[in-house]
């Protein structure tokens, strides 16, 4: 349980990746944050002793296991009986509807935890976890640099988490251009974000392989095993959506299909985000211009930029892979989800201690309309934090 704040999948300890190849000065330059870490020693000693006092396990809880089979029969389920049985609108719509809230449990639980190192001690089940992104259209190999690196680093840093880059569709943070149409952008980015995972399944990551960027960031393209386990997933992918559909249906009904389960996938994965990130509570600091630091120590920068959601819901926290308890989670990331709502009474007590800023939203509708707000004031001329 040592070194578990700030602690990525195969990487040294610490809060900055040791081999992410950025410039070393300019706006691209990797950004350090201000030392002190009395916040960060204080909160890794109570959670060790939470888990010595506790007896729980930190990685391979048998619950995760139970929930993990659960979702994928729930997945092969909806899958089968939308591909191979019904032949009506009327149960094939809701069908579309639960193969994409069940697509996204995949996200939110199982690949999630694994990809972050979360899911077990053993390196190759949480490989083996972290591959089922592989499985529904994305690459977890490229999900691990974009936001396992980049955005579990620098939160909300505008240039750095490339989570914040919505282009000419969206202005998220007081730091981007803003475009004279983004005025209405809390009004015409919600059906926006549906069309999140079509782009994502059928051009980012065809795109980041081809410039080797990620946004404006240069990251080490995959080879060997890595490269293997892109391709066959997206070939995989793709006979999954495409292929075996066709055998037995029209093109342009697997096509409507499909869009249906991604557009319910595309909402879903966008409003977890932006609840947990691009709020009026969040801060979005930037560091300084002459020396590329940051304001504040690594761990109390987590705590700032980001808000829980729905923490008192047990279902939510089931559904989310405990993605509402986002503040636990950038602290805690190799730390399996299902133990983060006993921790976030340790933080938000020791946060409250240091002085610290705790950010949660109470009900999923308070967080909407924050989020809204944030919209429609980024979006103004002169919008500031």
């Amino acid at each position: 349980m040592k070194n578990e704040i700030g602690k990525y999948p195969n990487q040294r300890a610490g809060p900055h990746p040791p081999s992410l190849p950025v410039a070393r000065a300019g706006p691209q330059a990797r950004p350090k944050f201000a030392a002190g870490n009395d916040f960060q020693a204080e909160l890794r000693r109570r959670v060790d002793a939470f888990f010595q006092r506790t007896g729980r396990r930190a990685r391979d809880c048998p619950q995760m296991y139970a929930k993990t089979a659960l979702i994928l029969l729930g997945f092969a389920a909806a899958y089968g009986l939308l591909v191979f049985v019904v032949d009506t609108w009327l149960f094939a719509l809701p069908l579309a509807v639960l193969l994409g809230l069940a697509t996204a449990l995949i996200g939110f639980n199982i690949m999630h935890d694994g990809g972050h190192g979360a899911y077990s001690r053993r390196p190759a089940i949480n490989r083996l976890m972290a591959a089922s992104l592989d499985l529904i259209g994305g690459s977890s190999y490229l999900w691990h640099w974009k936001h396992g690196v980049l955005h579990h680093t620098y939160p909300n840093v505008s240039g750095h988490d490339v989570d914040l880059d919505l282009g000419i569709f969206g202005r998220l943070t007081p730091h981007q251009r803003r475009w004279a149409h983004q005025r209405w952008q809390h009004w015409y980015i919600w059906p926006l974000y549906g069309v999140l995972a079509i782009k994502w399944h059928l051009y980012d990551d065809f795109r980041d392989l081809l410039v080797g960027r990620i946004g404006r960031l240069p990251f080490p393209r995959p080879r060997g095993r890595e490269l293997a386990i892109l391709v066959a997933g997206k070939l995989a992918f793709f006979g999954l959506v495409l292929g075996i559909p066709l055998l037995v249906h029209p093109l342009w009904v697997v096509l409507v299909f499909y869009g249906i389960s991604a557009f319910v996938l595309g909402m879903a994965l966008s409003l977890v985000f932006q609840l947990a990130h691009c709020v009026e509570e969040a801060a979005f600091p930037q560091p300084a211009a002459d020396t590329q630091r940051i304001e504040r120590p690594w761990a109390v920068h987590q705590v700032e930029t980001t808000v829980d959601f729905l923490r008192r819901s047990r279902v939510a926290a089931w559904v989310l892979g405990g993605l509402n308890f986002q503040v636990e989670h950038h602290l805690f990331p190799r730390i399996c989800h299902v133990n983060y709502p006993a921790l976030s009474h340790l933080v938000e007590q020791t946060c409250g201690e240091f002085g610290i800023r705790y950010n949660e939203h109470k009900s999923l509708w308070a967080g909407i309309g924050s989020h809204t707000r944030w919209l429609r004031r980024m979006g103004m001329a002169g919008g500031t934090a």
